[in-house]
């Protein structure tokens, strides 16, 4: 069986081992695979067996390698496979749901923190001298937060949302969440569900952790800011299509938006051209929440038992049955 990895770089620089892999057939690992149709077909070859990260596996891909039958996908998003046409062929698709849950809630709350205290920006100021040239025993170049009394509103009620909430609570914030049904069974003291207009109202904090979907595509745009409070933050760990990221910027650089931290953007790795590199108040961090060295190797666990439960004909974790 022949088994092919077709970009193995991000989920392992060379700190992790493929040997799971490697017992199960004869594995081929590329670093990175062109995002061109004819190198992805020729990546791919003759192996029943694949596994992508990033790569796109189109119909007109798929239709050209007869024989898969098995694509196991590195991340929780899956858009970047024609899940529908791999159905039509027979091939089976899995993802990893939960391997980074608690990876990308404590991230979420790096973003909230460095937004709220500036700590990195307070540090250089300490090297570049401006401490010790200081007529006070302190000093500080930005507003600071305190979060203990805010209201974090979360976009998405899964488990990273629900991590996250959890972390605001410990911090004496308040919380709201929405999600595509009501979740009654997940609200208590200070944890409320809203709709999205009224979490846009109340939102001291707006943290994304909801898929990509034909209807959320930009849910951060001119006419949502405008229901949102002044100078609320927002948080995009999630994914980056989720935010106009011209309405974001405008926003942060008129001062209706204080400020925002997003470790994803639209197009990655971000273009120099994008509007938020030039716009105020704004934290971008290079698609790492997911990226602690324990929460991939889970997701390299999954993976092979992923692999090992569908040659046994009881898949897992598919997400085209």
């Amino acid at each position: 069986m022949k088994i092919v990895v077709l970009d193995g770089y991000t989920l392992n620089p060379g700190d992790l081992s493929w040997n799971g892999l490697k017992e199960l057939g004869n594995l081929t690992v590329y670093d990175r695979t062109e995002k061109i149709s004819s190198d992805i077909v020729t990546a791919i070859g003759n192996a029943e067996i694949i596994f992508t990260n990033k790569t796109p596996l189109s119909e007109e891909v798929l239709k050209q390698v007869p024989n898969l039958t098995y694509i196991g996908v590195l991340a929780t998003g899956y858009n970047i496979v024609d899940t529908a046409a791999a159905k039509n062929l027979g091939i089976t698709v899995t993802n990893i749901p939960t391997y980074g849950t608690m990876a990308v809630a404590q991230m979420t709350f790096a973003l909230i923190l460095e937004l709220c205290h500036h700590v990195g920006d307070h540090s250089r100021s300490v090297y570049d001298g401006e401490w010790s040239k200081c007529p006070d025993f302190c000093f500080w170049n930005t507003p600071l937060i305190e979060l203990s009394g805010k209201t974090l509103g979360v976009i998405g009620f899964g488990r990273i949302g629900q991590a996250t909430a959890k972390i605001a609570l410990a911090f004496g914030m308040k919380v709201v969440f929405t999600s595509n049904t009501k979740r009654a069974e997940l609200e208590g003291e200070n944890c409320t569900f809203l709709s999205l207009d009224e979490l846009f109202a109340k939102s001291d904090i707006i943290s994304l952790h909801c898929p990509l979907t034909e209807s959320n595509t930009g849910i951060i745009n001119k006419e949502n800011i405008s229901k949102m409070k002044d100078g609320v933050l927002i948080i995009n760990t999630s994914r980056g299509p989720l935010v106009n990221e011209p309405d974001l910027a405008e926003a942060l650089n008129n001062g209706k938006i204080g400020g925002a931290a997003l470790d994803v953007v639209s197009i990655e790795p971000i273009k120099r051209e994008n509007e938020l590199l030039n716009a105020k108040n704004c934290i971008i961090t290079p698609h790492i929440a997911w990226a602690p060295k324990a929460s991939r190797e889970r997701l390299m666990h999954t993976a092979i038992e992923n692999l090992l439960l569908f040659l046994k004909g009881t898949p897992q974790n598919r997400v085209n049955p």
